[in-house]
């Protein structure tokens, strides 16, 4: 694991943009796991001005999002494919069809898991997943627990995991859903590479439990220790308990 601190968050994201170009350029048809949240917004939005400048080309890149909250979907307002829209997708040559986001308004919420993880496999798995983690240590919508799902799944999310998404529902956290989909940990864990970003002082205390604590389920971040190759970027007050 190799972990790399900078003086601010946007730095940080820029420096983790900065390898996702370099995955970028050296494989055009890199397959990316992609997060929403506040955190990685300066480093989509340093990715957009890379295209704007003629050093991204994503025309032959496919995207798979992480998670979506279950009951919302394309055109919804507090959807994570509105976030990925309005932060990346409308500003990049990203083919529409190569851009995966969970579908929250599926009927069969089963099917469409199935339907997801059979589409990552045909990609040939992801190439480079970009994380961000949650204060509870989540990645993705794999909350803390006695086990984790290895594959896409149906979530149950904490109190605190809603209260942090409050924002995009005009700072209600009551109008948060209640469940979700993700991309189950096995997957995450299957990426050739991973790349973690987190940043400010509330993620400090989690972020040196993930890094330097006991593996364990009860810290779904914990496992990226067991992974061959994840690069972190941080700012000093995201690293400031390591």
């Amino acid at each position: 694991m190799h972990i790399s601190t900078y003086s601010s968050a946007d730095r940080a994201a820029r420096a983790a943009a900065t390898r996702v170009l370099e995955c970028l350029g050296a494989n055009p048809a890199l397959v990316l796991g992609l997060p929403t949240g506040l955190t990685p917004v300066p480093l989509y939005r340093a990715l957009v001005r890379a295209h704007q400048a003629g050093r991204a080309d994503f025309s032959l890149a496919t995207t798979f999002n992480l998670d979506e909250f279950l009951g919302l979907g394309r055109g919804d307002a507090g959807s994570y494919r509105t976030f990925m829209e309005a932060h990346l997708f409308a500003h990049v040559n990203l083919a529409p069809r190569r851009a995966h986001v969970l579908d929250g308004r599926a009927k069969d919420w089963r099917a469409e898991v199935e339907a997801y993880d059979a589409r990552i496999r045909r990609a040939g798995g992801l190439d480079l997943v970009i994380l961000g983690i949650g204060r509870n240590g989540h990645l993705g919508f794999n909350e803390p627990g006695p086990t984790l799902a290895a594959r896409t799944h149906r979530v149950t999310l904490r109190a605190t995991t809603r209260r942090a998404n409050a924002g995009l529902f005009d700072g209600d956290w009551r109008r948060v859903p209640t469940h979700a989909l993700s991309m189950g940990i096995g997957t995450i864990l299957g990426a050739r590479e991973v790349l973690l970003l987190a940043t400010g002082r509330s993620k400090a205390r989690i972020v040196a439990r993930a890094l330097r604590g006991p593996i364990t389920t009860r810290v779904p971040a914990s496992l990226l220790q067991v992974h061959p190759n994840v690069s972190v970027c941080l700012d000093r007050e995201g690293a400031s308990a390591l």
